[in-house]
């Protein structure tokens, strides 16, 4: 594909542009000249021979009755007085026909030209092309005066000229214009060249600001020549990428502003916090002795507490994504194994509620940890939003078609959380794993902090995997979590 754009590039319709107008060019002013030339030739032929016939045929007088054996001795002579070409000349009186060659009737003569010399005193002329050679066919009819009166005798002389060296010399000019233009179609290719290379350089000098543009490196120009069009263009281009470098400088010192003050505060609250979640450790033991409305506020102010220190950790937790500080920590583990650790460290482990696909023997180097917040926050979505049984799946799966002769394809590991809930609304699907977005607008709080499946997603990413959201062909809600291995090593 690439090398059928080159074939077809600015360049290449440039220098064939610039060839086309040249050949048109030099087409056109052939054709042209070749027109003029052949008309001027073949009408200096005609004129001449016309004229001299005709005086000719003055000259000769018309002696009547004719006779033809002395008659055809004068055509000879006239014949041999003829200009430009020595003419072959026919005599018509009646039914006589007499000739100044051997045979006495011409077959260039056409009947036009008979029926014109009949209807004209001064006579006329014809070129005629038979078997592709042409003729000057010319009638001219005697006359004589009877007072101030001029009548035909009935004597029709024809004179008929082949015009070969006429023809030859404009089949020579045609093959001279046809030989003229190849080289000059081979020089017009240089100031062709030339001329797409003047245009073409500042165009490859903007497509390869705008790749680097693109490459994130903002502080590219291009340098102005001329005064032209693709100077101001690449003025325009210049303007325009300074302006864009200072927004986007800009935009990312906010963003680090931002994701600064985020992290500081979270750091700024985890010790106040953690003073407070002791403090509302105690008041929960000794709610139940306390009078029933300071209980529930003490309660109240509990969970909210924990609320807020969930919130304050994935703060903290999405600022390091955000930072790119985040690393892995890779185990060899049983992931089954680890799949059920963290259900069991939550508690969900009643049969009507989870339901586990977990085969044994799955063996892969992932971080435990960041695998642990991923099964655990696409769960607990599940059984807030959703509705049970929880469906728990695990499997691997070949993908791709792996290189040829490496063996085996590769093998990805395919983790599904799915709920028997309503599902996902289409309009909510593509901002899922969008920060604190809310499905319903109306409602002003939730029960986790609105980073949870941000945080999965993030996660899933370091290790190189996707994570996706789409509702089952029975309804409800299935995240499907894949995560690329190394081989089938990865499976017992």
């Amino acid at each position: 594909m690439r090398r059928r754009r080159i074939l077809i590039g600015l360049r290449t319709r440039l220098v064939l542009a610039f060839l086309l107008v040249a050949a048109v060019s030099a087409g056109t002013t052939a054709a042209l000249t070749y027109r003029e030339a052949r008309t001027a030739i073949l009408q200096q032929a005609q004129d001449t021979a016309v004229s001299s016939f005709r005086e000719r045929v003055q000259e000769l007088g018309t002696p009547l009755p004719v006779d033809p054996k002395a008659f055809q001795e004068r055509l000879r002579l006239l014949a041999r007085q003829g200009n430009p070409h020595p003419w072959v000349v026919f005599a018509e009186y009646g039914s006589l026909r007499i000739s100044s060659a051997y045979d006495p009737v011409s077959t260039v003569i056409t009947p036009e030209l008979r029926r014109a010399a009949h209807a004209h005193a001064r006579g006329s002329f014809q070129r005629v092309d038979q078997h592709g050679t042409p003729w000057l066919t010319v009638a001219v009819p005697t006359v004589f005066r009877v007072g101030g009166t001029v009548r035909p005798t009935g004597l029709i002389l024809y004179a008929v000229m082949p015009l070969s060296d006429e023809e030859t010399n404009v089949r020579a000019m045609l093959t001279a214009a046809r030989d003229g233009a190849v080289p000059g179609l081979a020089v017009a290719l240089l100031p062709a060249l030339l001329s797409a290379r003047s245009v073409l350089r500042p165009v490859r000098e903007l497509s390869t600001a705008a790749r680097r543009m693109g490459d994130g490196r903002l502080d590219t120009r291009i340098q102005v020549r001329g005064g032209d069009e693709l100077a101001d263009l690449a003025g325009t281009f210049n303007e325009t990428a300074a302006e864009l470098e200072r927004t986007v400088g800009e935009l990312r010192a906010a963003e680090a502003r931002a994701r600064r003050f985020a992290s500081d505060v979270s750091h700024e609250l985890r010790t106040p916090l953690a003073g407070m979640l002791a403090v509302t450790e105690v008041l929960d033991e000794d709610a139940a002795r306390l009078a029933p409305d300071t209980a529930a506020a003490v309660r109240l102010i509990s969970a909210e507490t924990g609320k807020l220190a969930v919130l304050v950790e994935d703060l903290m937790e999405i600022s390091r994504f955000d930072a790119r500080a985040a690393e892995l920590n890779t185990d060899e583990v049983d992931i089954a194994q680890t799949i059920r650790k963290t259900l069991a460290s939550r508690r969900w482990t009643d049969p009507g509620e989870i339901v586990t696909e977990l085969p044994d023997g799955i063996r892969a180097r992932i971080d435990p940890r960041r695998f642990d917040v991923v099964v655990a926050n696409l769960v607990g979505n599940a059984l807030r939003h959703g509705g049970t049984p929880v469906v728990v799946r695990l499997r691997t799966e070949p993908y791709g078609a792996g290189e040829p002769g490496a063996g085996p394809p590769p093998v990805r590991l395919v983790t599904e959380v799915a709920d028997a809930g309503p599902g996902i609304p289409a309009d909510v699907l593509p901002h899922i794993f969008d920060r604190f977005y809310k499905a319903d607008a109306a409602r002003g709080r939730s029960a986790g902090s609105g980073l949870g499946l941000a945080i999965t997603l993030e996660n899933v990413r370091l290790h190189g995997g996707t994570i996706r959201a789409a509702n089952g062909p029975r309804g409800g809600a299935v995240f499907t979590v894949e995560i690329p291995l190394a081989g089938r090593e990865g499976t017992a």
